[in-house]
């Protein structure tokens, strides 16, 4: 049975690799085609009453260790310098308030028709209203630099305010000053923690000379964001401030902290660092998209029951997000379209304990939320401008 499964996964990670490489001229995101081919993969196995072990445990942990690689990921390929504060400023903003306004909203409705109080309601609500960087900053790699840049600014801030919002509501009971004082504390303390922990592990790149380097820098930062995790302190931010810190060292070379560190050799470090960062992310996202596919029931998939609700959700999130981009000034195409929810969405659901869940925010309407918004993607991507013809429009402007 081992060589069937070995062969069995090549061949799917193969084909995932081939729905990336092909995304750019089909303008399908790989996603999409992840989630057919995993789905795919559960009817052969029903119909050949093959044996797969449950999946379900899995997904939780391929989740949140994806969650942490695209995160790093999309941070790192960041350039970031005093000119763009304006920009990341205005983006905060247009990743922030749709989480909120959406949530409250979602949060009204399910208090109309589900009969609970609004604490729990907006706890149901607020997966919905987070975009997913795991599925948009892939997705978007033959976009406008300008527009990849924006993506993944927005998604990865809305993935850690959407966690933090949540963790914050789901870990207390009562909302007061109390609570709220304890929580600008826990968010010091990480900024603490990412200063030194960001220095120290820069500095081990640069000074390890063992063959093995980049595994336990990986390690560490996983081990980090777990130990953050599991007192309650918003982590992902440590994610995003680390890869920041480390794709910009060029920016800091004249502090005196970084010159030491800032070397030829030291940029090859950084360069392999985030290829190797770029390809475990590859394996996870594809592995946890595959597995998702996987564990669709396609009684879930057409549940009319629901389909009224993912639809109004669907189009309220895009309604919500035209009126934003149009406030910040922002061309609506092809971003309007480029808000898909997915990985955190589904994390963050499966973290609602079953006492507070909601029987109308359930696996069906998380299923047809995340497959409506990722075809309402490809729908932006198909009314995307090709880079190359942007150029020329603007040198000839």
């Amino acid at each position: 049975m081992t060589l069937p499964i070995i062969i069995a996964l090549c061949v799917l990670m193969l084909s995932a690799y081939f729905f990336d490489i092909t995304s750019s001229k089909t303008k399908i995101p790989p996603v999409i085609l992840l989630f057919a081919l995993g789905w795919a993969v559960n009817q052969l196995a029903e119909i050949f009453w093959l044996e797969i072990p449950d999946l379900s445990t899995v997904l939780p942990f391929l989740g949140t260790l994806g969650l942490i690689l695209i995160v790093l990921e999309g941070a790192l390929e960041l350039d970031f310098d005093q000119s763009k504060v304006s920009f990341v400023g205005r983006t905060v903003l247009i990743a922030i308030i749709p989480v909120l306004v959406f949530s409250f909203l979602l949060a009204f409705a399910f208090v109309q028709f589900a009969d609970v109080n609004f604490k729990t309601a907006l706890l149901n609500a607020i997966p919905f209203g987070i975009i997913s960087s795991a599925i948009a900053i892939p997705s978007v790699s033959n976009l406008l630099a300008k527009n990849k840049e924006f993506v993944t600014y927005e998604s990865s801030l809305s993935d850690i305010f959407g966690v933090i919002f949540f963790n914050f509501l789901l870990e207390n009971e009562k909302i007061g000053a109390a609570s709220v004082g304890y929580f600008l504390g826990e968010i010091v303390m990480i900024l603490i923690i990412t200063f030194f922990a960001s220095i120290i592990l820069a500095f081990l790149l640069s000074k390890i000379k063992h063959p093995v380097k980049f595994a336990p820098i990986i390690l560490v930062i996983v081990l980090i964001f777990a130990i953050s995790e599991l007192y309650h302190l918003p982590a992902l931010i440590f994610i995003l401030l680390f890869g920041l810190f480390i794709g910009n060292l060029d920016q800091l070379r004249h502090q005196s902290v970084i010159k030491n560190l800032h070397t030829k050799s030291f940029k090859k470090e950084i360069k392999k660092f985030k290829e190797l960062t770029l390809e475990l992310t590859f394996l996870i996202r594809t592995l946890f998209f595959l597995v998702f596919g996987f564990l669709i029931n396609t009684r879930e998939l057409i549940n009319t029951e629901t389909l009224i609700w993912s639809v109004s959700i669907t189009v309220a999130l895009f309604l919500i997000r035209a009126v934003v981009l149009r406030l910040f000034k922002i061309n609506l195409l092809p971003l309007v379209f480029i808000a898909p929810r997915g990985l955190v969405t589904i994390l963050l659901y499966l973290s609602i304990p079953a006492s507070l869940g909601l029987s109308v925010a359930n696996d069906s309407l998380i299923i047809q939320v995340i497959i409506l918004t990722s075809l309402a993607m490809m729908l932006g991507m198909w009314t995307a401008s090709k880079p190359k013809d942007e150029e020329v429009k603007q040198k000839t402007a």
